[in-house]
């Protein structure tokens, strides 16, 4: 029999090889709703739902945004040790903007450039470069919080990604991160490194899929995508000491490149612009003492020889079975990559009781085959996931 271990220990022993007690188990992300019946009082996670209660307390002023901040930091925390989870994330999604006017209960208004995705992080830099205006409303049901109203704003061109680039390349010039800038990566590490192991998000890589006009640009200009992706690398390269002084030895990154069909864009495409890129970033981790892990959903096979063989990351994230990915057929090929997730988004909402109990037993099983398989949901736990289907996954669970 193997020694009982802490779950910083099991999780360890995934990247490292080593023989584990029992499967070790993370879920990507919990839904607020579920969160809350868990814990039995509200929990300030999520995805939309976190980023309005943010919204409410910059509304509200300093003292309630210092109460957020730390309330959200220490739920985030408490969901995972209330689950049962080896690995913890460590925070939520957040709203960094100061609403100018609260419509209504669920509603604000926020003036000044929106935001837009920044591959890898930092600041947020609108491509089109006009200032703006923006209404975002919650949907409590479904906890998203969207976008109800925006002044105009021109459709992009291929030819108006030259400015957002340099824009991109001049912040991750100006970029030097220290500790303070992962203050919840920081509180998780001092709250319970000794015993869980901590997602640190720093190494993100990925060709933007917020505009169609990226996938003009790989075909039209891929040297700006190129150009978009080193910025990116620059800014990996950057955090990734300061996450491993602090402590932190697991390095998230990667970003959405696929869905359940396949690749939003070529192989060849992926050989030729995130290969030699994410090299960069695996080899600076694990020069640190890190460990790199590479995060899309989706059915990433076409790819799979590149991503996880001459990418040379540790692990895989958002590990996508109702894509078609089998851990155990992954592991035949690349015995010495990390999978994480498994446990289908769908099956837990839609599934029947049955459906949740056989894909559980069924990741379980891959887990203590290959010993490489870090078992949860692979993406979200939604907030309609019924009752029953939660209580079987947890249940099922701790059959491990």
């Amino acid at each position: 029999m193997i020694p009982a271990v802490t779950p910083r220990e099991r999780i360890e022993a995934v990247f490292t090889g080593q023989a584990q007690d029992r499967v070790p188990v993370h879920h990507i992300g919990i839904s607020s709703r579920v969160a809350t019946k868990l814990l039995g009082r509200e929990a300030c996670v999520g995805g939309g739902v976190n980023q309005w209660r943010e919204s409410v307390a910059r509304w509200e002023g300093p003292d309630a945004l210092a109460a957020f901040a730390e309330r959200t930091a220490h739920d985030a925390i408490d969901i995972a040790i209330a689950m049962d989870q080896d690995l913890v994330r460590p925070g939520y999604w957040r709203e960094s903007r100061t609403p100018v006017a609260r419509l209504d209960e669920y509603t604000f208004r926020y003036e000044g450039p929106p935001e837009a995705y920044v591959p890898g992080g930092g600041a947020p830099i609108d491509p089109r470069g006009d200032p703006a205006w923006e209404v975002k409303r919650l949907n409590p049901e479904t906890e998203l919080f969207y976008t109800i109203d925006a002044a105009p704003r021109p459709l992009l061109t291929v030819g108006d990604l030259a400015t957002f680039v340099s824009r991109l390349e001049q912040s991750a010039a100006d970029y030097a991160p220290t500790a303070a800038t992962f203050a919840d990566i920081g509180h998780a590490l001092d709250a319970v490194a000794d015993e869980r192991a901590v997602r640190a998000t720093g190494a993100g890589l990925a060709v933007p899929m917020d505009d169609a006009v990226w996938m003009e640009a790989l075909l039209e200009r891929p040297d700006l995508v190129e150009r978009c992706l080193d910025a990116q690398v620059e800014r990996a390269l950057k955090n990734i000491p300061v996450l491993v002084d602090m402590g932190a030895h697991l390095i998230f990154g990667g970003g959405d490149f696929a869905i359940d069909g396949g690749p939003m864009y070529s192989p060849d495409l992926f050989h030729r612009i995130m290969l030699p890129r994410l090299r960069r970033i695996s080899k600076a981790c694990h020069d640190a003492g890190a460990f790199h892990l590479f995060g899309s959903d989706g059915d990433v096979r076409p790819v799979a020889a590149d991503l996880y063989g001459g990418s040379e990351i540790d692990g895989h994230y958002e590990f996508d079975r109702r894509a078609g990915m089998s851990a155990s057929a992954v592991h035949a090929e690349h015995p010495n990559l990390a999978m994480l997730g498994g446990i289908s988004s769908w099956t837990l909402h839609r599934g029947s009781i049955d459906d949740v109990r056989a894909e559980v037993r069924l990741c379980l099983a891959e887990a203590r085959e290959t010993g490489k398989l870090i078992v949860g949901c692979s993406n979200v736990i939604m907030p309609q996931v019924p009752d029953e289907n939660l209580a079987a996954l947890v249940e099922t669970l701790a059959e491990r």
